[in-house]
């Protein structure tokens, strides 16, 4: 889980996480992958806990005391607002996937872009993209903030970290925030260098054999 200093008592912990997303979620605004209240992020915590942005609030300006703690079943812990209306694809994720610790959801253009118009993402454009993403699968459309968006997703969750949304949006998993924040970047950045070589003539992708040599490098 994401802790930051083994020296520090849970109550210390917890305080770091809540400034560590704000500070995350001001990063995702700045950058253009979210406006207005869209978006969310979450931290996994000790004692099957998760710390969540919470919902309907303008993500330029929340604050660490914004932050919602909810246990895995969605019940609200501490906070003084309504957790993420998504917090269901973020609990899916947490569930299924024990070696995640962050989940990101935003909508940076460029992606969105390609999950509105249904298309995939090429896996072996970039080494980045390969080495640190993997494939990227297009997720069947499901309504926002309702647990029918989860269950479209999870099937998903056991082989992929990086998920387009149809229509929606796209969703990243790591290890810690800073891991799953880095995805959503380099998926952005991907997006950005697909559309682009395609109005060149269309993209040329790596070479399979240096393809599985980036994959076996990064495991």
């Amino acid at each position: 889980m994401e802790i930051i200093n083994s020296n520090q008592t849970y109550t210390e912990m917890v305080n770091e996480m809540r400034k560590l997303l704000a500070d995350t979620m001001h990063r995702m605004y700045e950058h253009g992958f979210v406006v207005a209240a869209e978006g969310n992020i979450s931290v996994r915590l000790l004692n099957n806990q998760v710390l969540i942005t919470p919902s309907g609030l303008d993500k330029a300006t929340v604050s660490p005391e914004d932050m919602v703690r909810i246990d895995l079943d969605g019940n609200v812990i501490e906070g003084n607002h309504k957790p993420s209306s998504e917090l269901h694809m973020h609990l899916a994720a947490y569930k299924l996937r024990p070696d995640v610790n962050a989940v990101v959801h935003g909508h940076p253009p460029f992606s969105t872009g390609f999950a509105a118009a249904h298309i995939s993402l090429p896996s072996s454009i970039l080494p980045e993209v390969t080495a640190l993403l993997g494939d990227i699968p297009v997720v069947e459309y499901g309504t926002p903030s309702c647990e029918e968006l989860a269950k479209k997703v999870e099937p998903y969750l056991p082989s992929y970290d990086c998920f387009l949304l149809e229509n929606h949006g796209v969703l990243t998993l790591g290890k810690n925030l800073q891991h799953a924040f880095h995805r959503l970047e380099i998926l952005e950045n991907s997006a950005k260098v697909t559309l682009i070589a395609r109005l060149l003539g269309g993209e040329k992708l790596l070479p399979q054999a240096e393809v599985e040599k980036l994959r076996k490098k990064s495991q």
